[in-house]
Formats: C-alpha cells, structure tokens, sequence
C-alpha cells in the first residue's frame, strides 16, 4: 500500500548572520547542529548577509549546511557546493572609492559593494550626489553598505530561490536589523529574534523569546515539529479575499493560503466562475504558482498562465512537469481533446507527480480541479496515486458534490455555494463526509454572492459579496466547437415522446444533428426554449443564449428558418472548423 507524501508549507530556512544566527560574529555548535537538522528534514538553507566573502569564511567555517549565501546585503550569491560566485551588480563605482579616499573617508569594497560606518554615511552621501550616480545607503547596527538601487537582501534571496526552484511564498527569513526588512517582508513567514531592532519586531509575523542563535534554535525546533501550523493564524499578509460581508459591504472574508482547501458548488450559471476566477486571479497577482486542471477548455487563455492542451491535442504530463519548474509559472491544463471517460484516469497519472513536486519545493501552491465529480468521483482514493489524504491548497469546482470523492471533501475547510440551491448544496457536501451541517435559514445568494461556510472554525454561514475579477475571463470560443463535453454538459435531442437520445457533445456535432433531425423534434425542443437554456446554461453565452430565445419566441417563424437562423447564430459568435 502506498503512503501519503509529506507535504511541507516551509521548504526554504532564509537567516541572517550577525546578531541572528551569530553572536559576536560567532556561530555555536549548538545552532550549526540545528541548521543541519533542518537541511536533513529536506528543507533549503539559505544565508543572506551584508559580510563579505572572504570575511564570512574566515570566521565560519561551517559554511557548507547552506545551499545558497548571499553575500554584501545581497549583491553576490555564492554556492558552497560548486564554490561558484555570482555577482548581481557590476564592480565598485572607481570615482566614488577614488573621491572616499581623497577626502579620508575609511571604507572596504568588496566585489560588489563599499562599506564604512557611522557617521561616515554623511560625507558617502554627498560624494553620491556630487558624482550624480544611482546608488543607495544602507543601514546595518552602524554599519553602512553602499550599493547600486534596487539591490537589497529581498533581491539576492529572490535569485537564490530561482536557482534552487523554490518560492518565496515556502520561506521563512529570520534577521535582526535594519537591512533585514526587504527579505522578511518578501518571505511568507517573517521571523526577528529577541535582540532584534523594535521596528523589525513590530513588523515581523514572529519574534522569538530568546536572542541570537538560541532564538534561531527555538524556532527550527517549532518549525521540525509541526512546519510552524501553530503559526498560522498570525500570518495573514499574504490572505486571499473571498469577497465582502453583505451586510456592511465592507468586512473581507479572507482565505488563509497556506493549507486551506476550498470547495466551490453550485448549479451551472450561478456565479461559480465568477468566484473562481476572483481567487484565481489574486492567485497569479501574488505570484502563487497554480496548476488547473480544466476538463471543458473554460480557463483557457486566462492571463498569467500557459495553457496545455488544445480540444484536438491531448495535454502532455510530462511537458505539464516541465512548465512548473519555474516557481512563478502557472499552466491551465486543458482535457477536451481526451475523451470524457479517460479524464480521470488522466488525472490519475499526473496527481502524483503534482505531490512530488510538492514534497519537493511545497508548489505548486493550489491544484485547482474543474468538473470535481467526473475527475475524482466516490470511488477515487489517494491510496492508489500516493496523493496525501491531508493535502492543502486544493480548488474544487462541482456542481454535484455528493459526486465527489469523500476522501478529496474531508480536507475541504472553506465551502463557498451560490445559485438558488446553495444551502441545499452545503447540506449536500456535508451529508457526503457524515459530519453535521450547518443550521441556518435557506438562503439563496443574488447574481453575485455566495454563501461561504469555514467548517473546521464555525457552524455558521456567511453571506458574502464575491471577489471580482479584474479581467472579465474570455472563454476559448473553438473548445465549444470542437472539444467533448461532458454528458451532462451536451444537448440531447429526444422528440416530443423522447423517442431519440441524439447527443450533440459540442456546437458543431450540434449543428450537423439540427439539420438531420425531423421538424417534429426541433420545433418542440424550439417551444420549450431548449436552444436557449443550454447555450445559457451549459455553453455559457449570454449573447447566443439571447440571440436563440429571440429566435424561439418569434412563432411565425417556420422550421427551417428557424433553424438556419440559430445555425447563423452560432457561426456569428465562434469560430468554427473549416
């Protein structure tokens, strides 16, 4: 039997040197034992000092547990392992060290960077201004660093978790001192030791109650035993907006990223989408890394992500695999080239890769599954995918979640409902993993909101005015056309007495059926207003949805117009093949 992956939220340890993980430009055997403890759990090491190179090794000589050092607050990353040196900027300004030295002003220069001390920054200033160059002063416990703008610890540390593939929304950074708030603020966990400045320890998620390395200590000792879970609730930077209190209009209701999982239910047209692609979209904002798993072609082309897949090529995992490496690059991975019932075992094959990767470098962030209940139906279990049962940072998007998988429900903590039915839709999802629902007045949400349930903190529900997109997402006409859509999701040409069951998957196979089907059939699914409802309802489009119901209420209209009209309707608003 195979077992559930360990999946951590904190894959990167990013420290400072002085005053963090050293004390008097010391590191204790003590600390250098824990920091080894936590490149064994797999995690990353990262060191980000304002020290030169060759001062850093000559008084630590343990160098080696990190995987990256960022040296001269940032400006030069070095790896222990290759010994290779990257410098991020070009060499010390010459006319500004020959104007230092010409006026006295003591200083050391570094392969990036000119250092001195307070109060020299005064007179470093004004030979700044005098040479008119781009360069910034900055300040580290008297120490100053002069280096060219836009470089700090925040940017070196981004470089170093590009080359190792991680994000910074897995890395926690610890430091002390004025030069330590760029990467602090750039991590998703922001950590100042107990000796730590007091603007540092304002602003930091976390300060530890002791100093030094012993406050380091303390908190790789949290971080081994629960990956800081008990730190979650004070990490609220980097929340996602579910949408407003209908109320007042003026309360967000707020996602934690770090290890919700999210169920999004409701009928076709009823604003599913529109939620969805308010969260989706702070998602790519926030530079979380997402993988989309879309069965209709609907995400496809959604601004900051590659789609994968084509409704005549199937999407390759392996390719799939590939476009995640970089940490910020998102993929929608578009199934309608795979017939419906070979998506899930799709599916089956690529969920594992996905939590690898995870296990690896904790991304991608959100797995985000369309059509829940035909990709992971009742009968789908973690145990053959070695998908963890407790898996954080998942999207599902159903319109029947008594169809899903209870296993995938049980890790739901956020349930958000809209359309008419939303009560009855969180009764259902509750009464699928047998835990009590919440008591509450049915109430149905308006064209723009959504009743959201934070089952795991309260039995109570919450009317909410839903996030909105800023860019109305722009379905890909031709996967309508072409692609197979599911059965739920086709139109059935059935007759008066139900004496057919023609099944149309897509506008094209829908078209062809229309111009074969006797004047009986059409004209009865014409007076029900069957055209109508299903371009409205399953394919989506308001304006073909109008543009059919004003053809069928037009009753002097005979058969055959009527249908070369709707045909005209469909070719105006998609492309279709030649």
């Amino acid at each position: 039997m195979a077992h559930p992956i360990l999946v951590m939220r904190y894959c990167v340890l990013a420290v400072d040197y002085d005053g963090t993980i050293a004390s008097h430009g010391v590191v204790s055997g003590d600390t250098l034992h824990a920091l080894t403890k936590v490149r064994d759990s797999g995690r990353k090491l990262v060191l980000v000092t304002g020290r030169h190179l060759p001062d850093l090794k000559s008084v630590f000589p343990g160098l080696e547990v990190f995987h990256k050092v960022i040296v001269e607050n940032g400006a030069l990353v070095y790896d222990p392992s290759t010994r290779e040196e990257k410098p991020l900027c070009e060499t010390p300004n010459q006319q500004l060290m020959d104007l230092l030295t010409q006026r006295k002003i003591p200083f050391t220069a570094g392969r990036c960077i000119i250092a001195t001390w307070e109060p020299n920054h005064i007179p470093v200033l004004e030979a700044i201004k005098e040479l008119g160059l781009d360069h910034q002063v900055i300040f580290n416990k008297g120490a100053v660093m002069i280096l060219p703008s836009g470089l700090n610890k925040a940017s070196g540390l981004a470089t170093a978790l590009n080359e190792l593939r991680m994000s910074a929304h897995n890395t926690i950074a610890v430091g002390d001192a004025e030069n330590d708030h760029p990467f602090l603020t750039s991590s998703a966990c922001s950590v100042a030791v107990a000796n730590a400045l007091p603007t540092l320890k304002d602003r930091a998620d976390f300060v530890t109650t002791q100093s030094n390395g012993a406050g380091v200590r303390e908190l790789i000792d949290q971080l081994l035993a629960d990956d800081l879970a008990s730190f979650d609730s004070r990490i609220t930077r980097h929340a996602l907006t579910v949408g407003t209190s209908s109320k007042d209009d003026q309360d967000d209701l707020r996602i934690s990223p770090g290890r919700n999982s999210i169920l999004v239910v409701g009928p076709s047209a009823s604003g599913k989408s529109t939620a969805v692609s308010g969260i989706i979209e702070q998602l790519a904002e926030q530079k979380y890394q997402f993988c989309l798993v879309d069965p209709e072609g609907d995400y496809e082309n959604f601004a900051g992500a590659i789609s994968m897949g084509t409704p005549k090529e199937r999407p390759d995992p392996d390719a799939v695999m590939k476009t995640l490496e970089p940490p910020i690059q998102n993929v929608v991975i578009n199934l309608l080239a795979i017939p419906v019932g070979d998506r899930p075992g799709f599916l089956q094959t690529l969920l594992p890769r996905l939590a690898e990767l995870r296990s690896q470098t904790g991304r991608p962030h959100w797995i985000i599954l369309d059509e829940a209940h035909h990709m992971i139906p009742p009968a789908w279990s973690p145990a053959a995918t070695t998908f963890p049962i407790e898996f954080g940072g998942m999207i599902l998007i159903t319109v029947h979640p008594d169809k899903v998988s209870p296993v995938a429900l049980r890790s739901v903590d956020v349930v958000i409902a809209t359309g008419d039915s939303a009560s009855e839709s969180i009764a259902q999802f509750a009464r699928a993993i047998e835990i009590q629902s919440p008591a509450a007045e049915q109430v149905s949400p308006e064209p723009g909101q959504a009743l959201v349930w934070f089952r795991k903190e309260s039995n109570t529900l919450k009317l909410v005015k839903v996030h909105l997109a800023k860019g109305e997402r722009r379905r890909h006409r031709r996967s309508y056309a072409e692609g197979e859509l599911s059965a739920e999701q086709s139109f059935y040409f059935r007759g008066p007495e139900s004496k057919l069951n023609l099944r149309a998957r897509n506008l094209v196979m829908f078209m062809q059926l229309a111009e074969g089907v006797g004047e009986e059939t059409w004209v009865y699914h014409l007076r029900r207003h069957d055209y109508s409802k299903w371009f409205r309802e399953k394919i989506k489009d308001e304006k073909l949805a109008a543009a059919a119901e004003a053809i069928e209420l037009d009753q002097n209209l005979p058969a055959v117009e009527s249908r070369r009209r709707i045909n005209e309707a469909i070719e105006q608003f998609y492309t279709l093949p030649a």
